[in-house]
């Protein structure tokens, strides 16, 4: 399609004149449609239905015949650390696995931190003045939210599609008050992003004011692949300890996007000291972690095999929706200008910049429609984005037929809203 911004004046009347009465015709079927929220489909669930039944009657002893009925094992059981530890890049003893939530796990991180320092510190992050995090952008609205919660600064930074600006970041952590950093190293969320082996290096070796400073690498998606290419990235713990930083990075993932998302495991790795920092403050928290599900998903996966088939499951059920929200785009946008769009090869969610200012636009018009978007401003610290540009699609949830139906309509409230724009110019 010809850019809207070279149409002339007639032809572009055409044009919004027809988009209109699609649109209308659209919101007039009553449709009730939500891509809102990265969660997997019924249909993804059912691919671990077999853990219900698991460990079973009587099966409750560990290699080490440990009872797992019982208190404990605060780390989580050795055959559970060993079966994830490939994924973290960590060794099985520097792996500790909690619940089901890894978000939890890094609240409990930052808290902690504010309340009692990390090593390497000299006093809590909260008897410090005004500390500050680097905030990658677009990001998850979900780590933004525990540094609002807590009053951390946060300091956007643009992502380059190859992980964030470094030569911005470089120059923002020699601030002594910058004392950690969000990094969804692998499929972004919700960008896509693939942070580059460079990327990495620079962030394992480059020099901070704080002595404190910690990488949050948030590996929600590791094995998350969308093509048959499995992307990988560099080990950011191997590389810190090689740069002379062996405790800049907590590295956390779960499997609550592989698994049972309620009832999944959770997973921190760090150097040794960072591991011993975190078991003794859990240890005031908890007398132990639900080591029968750590059991119920050794049974289930076996190994490291059997957890990329089940993640090969989950790539045929979602693949196809991802591609019916491409092709809506692709067929509706190309060459208007109006937006553009990523194509990931992995994680939950494809980005979309709008022409500035047209976000909340968007977001209004699908409500109006029968469209539930994510908030406009949500992948921005504080809910501002400051051009108004960014949103998060999430397909993976609706069924494909319903995914096919609302990638339809918010390609055309996208399209909708660019004429409307130029109208009112």
């Amino acid at each position: 399609m010809t850019s809207i911004a070279e149409l002339s004046s007639a032809d572009h009347q055409a044009l919004l004149t027809k988009v209109r009465g699609e649109y209308d015709a659209f919101r007039a079927a009553g449709h009730k449609l939500d891509m809102t929220r990265g969660k997997p489909s019924p249909e993804q669930l059912d691919l671990s239905n077999g853990m219900l039944a698991l460990p079973g009657n009587g099966d409750y002893l560990t290699e080490a015949n440990e009872d797992a009925r019982n208190y404990g094992g605060l780390q989580g059981i050795a055959e559970a650390r060993a079966l994830f530890a490939p994924v973290l890049g960590a060794p099985a003893d520097r792996v500790i696995i909690g619940d089901n939530s890894s978000l939890a796990m890094m609240h409990d991180s930052i808290v902690w931190a504010l309340l009692k320092g990390v090593p390497g510190g000299t006093a809590p992050w909260s008897k410090e003045s005004a500390p500050a995090f680097l905030c990658p952008v677009p990001g998850y609205d979900r780590h933004f939210a525990i540094l609002e919660e807590y009053g951390i600064k946060m300091i956007p930074v643009r992502l380059t599609g190859q992980g964030p600006d470094m030569d911005e970041v470089e120059r923002l952590v020699a601030d002594p008050a910058v004392k950690g950093m969000w990094c969804v190293p692998k499929y972004a969320n919700p960008s896509g992003e693939i942070y580059s082996e460079e990327t990495a290096k620079r962030l394992a070796a480059m020099k901070t004011g704080a002595p404190d400073f910690r990488i949050f690498w948030d590996n929600a998606y590791a094995l998350h692949h969308l093509t048959a290419t499995k992307h990988e990235v560099a080990n950011i713990l191997e590389l810190c300890e090689a740069a002379g930083n062996p405790d800049r990075a907590f590295v956390y993932a779960s499997t609550s996007k592989m698994t049972l998302a309620g009832a999944g495991l959770a997973f921190f790795a760090s150097s040794p000291t960072n591991v011993k920092w975190y078991l003794a403050r859990a240890g005031k928290r908890t007398i132990g972690p639900d080591k029968l599900n750590q059991i119920r998903h050794v049974r289930f996966l076996k190994n490291i095999d059997g957890l990329h088939q089940l993640m090969d499951g989950h790539r045929a059920l979602i693949a196809p929706k991802f591609a019916a929200v491409e092709e809506a785009l692709d067929r509706r946008l190309t060459g208007t200008g109006v937006a553009r769009w990523t194509k990931p090869e992995g994680g939950y969610f494809v980005s979309v910049d709008m022409a500035d200012g047209l976000a909340s636009k968007v977001v209004s018009l699908a409500k109006d429609a029968g469209l539930a978007l994510t908030p406009a401003g949500a992948t921005w610290p504080l809910g501002q984005d400051p051009q108004d540009s960014n949103l998060r699609l999430a397909p993976t949830f609706p069924s494909l037929g319903d995914v096919k139906v609302a990638a339809e309509g918010i390609a055309l409230c996208m399209l909708l809203a660019g004429l409307e724009k130029r109208d009112a110019a």
